[in-house]
């Protein structure tokens, strides 16, 4: 006989309290685990005061960390998430729209051409700049009555000339330094961070997962197919317009703060679509959470086997999300 815990834990509902409270747990430990000797109550006590090394270590480098890890781990999930219910294509994600290339190529860019080194807040701002370029070819092909296909061929189209164009950037650079700070973030990682990527990171992330969330009835209806969608009183034009303008938001600020880190958003959604339901209004929020939970555990795992920080997070996530890629690829033409 089932319990009556098991069933909620079982529902939508309480999948979501049980992300909620893991996310919340990762998120601690990631706070409390580092180099430099500190008791938990030490740091707790650094957090709250700010007083001595302790609170240095608390406020300017754990906290930020473990915040960036909820935060990205946040908006890549809930992503992906959106992404796949409005184009109805389980291998969508953020960077099967070119926002996240894009972004990427607007740091890129920062790094090159001095930038970044000159005005410290150059290097997110070019980021979501190019973010929200390629946002808005997408939005502008949506107000013209593209389709899901042709969106997903625009974004695909957009990811591959950013990804030319980085390369383009990397490979005429000739400034040492810069090269190698280009190389490292595009690698992806939250360590050495500070509260500034945090505080412009936040509001754009939250008010990208806000706007996914508002979609989630039109997302419902979209399963059944673009004109049942128009014939339920859904404006799919703007649906399009609105879920793509919240991946920007999110996935944009996620990738300025932190670099590349790919795959979240493929791979968390599907890992929770069974518990769901199926319904794409029901994933958005879980898989927000389940993506802070991957983001978190991921660079957890890499400092206890890496302490020197030499293995990157984007290069872990790459690892991971490669191989379940290809498998559901397999998957899918097994199943057609």
């Amino acid at each position: 006989m089932i319990s009556s815990a098991h069933i909620e834990l079982s529902s939508p509902g309480g999948m979501t309290l049980l992300l909620a409270l893991a996310a919340a747990a990762l998120a601690a430990w990631s706070f409390l685990l580092g180099p430099g000797g500190y008791a938990p109550g030490e740091m707790w006590h650094g957090l709250i005061d700010g007083q001595g090394a302790a609170g240095i270590v608390a406020r300017e480098i754990r906290l930020p960390r473990a915040a960036l890890g909820f935060l990205v781990g946040a908006g890549l999930g809930g992503s992906g998430a959106a992404l796949q219910g409005l184009f109805l294509n389980p291998l969508a994600e953020p960077g099967v729209t070119g926002v996240s290339p894009a972004a990427g190529l607007g740091a890129v860019c920062a790094l090159y051409f001095g930038l970044a080194a000159a005005y410290p807040l150059a290097l997110p701002a070019c980021a979501a700049t190019g973010a929200l370029i390629a946002a808005g070819v997408l939005f502008a092909l949506s107000r013209l009555g593209a389709g899901s296909v042709s969106l997903i061929l625009a974004g695909v189209a957009l990811s591959s000339l950013a990804t030319a164009l980085t390369a383009l950037a990397l490979s005429l650079c000739g400034n040492p330094y810069a090269l190698s700070e280009m190389v490292l973030w595009l690698m992806g990682s939250i360590k050495d961070r500070t509260m500034s990527d945090v505080g412009y990171a936040l509001p754009m992330i939250v008010a990208g997962i806000g706007l996914l969330v508002m979609s989630a009835r039109g997302l419902d209806a979209m399963s059944l197919g673009e004109e049942a969608a128009a014939s339920l009183g859904i404006d799919v034009v703007r649906l399009r317009g609105k879920v793509i303008l919240g991946v920007a938001l999110a996935t944009g600020a996620a990738t300025a703060a932190v670099g590349s880190v790919g795959f979240v958003g493929l791979v968390v959604p599907h890992l929770l679509r069974p518990f769901c339901g199926y319904r794409p209004a029901r994933l958005i929020l879980p898989s927000a959470l389940g993506g802070a939970v991957l983001v978190l555990a991921a660079d957890t795992v890499l400092r206890l086997i890496a302490p020197d920080g030499k293995l990157l997070l984007g290069v872990a996530t790459a690892m991971l999300g490669a191989p379940f890629f290809l498998w559901l690829i397999f998957k899918i033409r097994g199943r057609g």
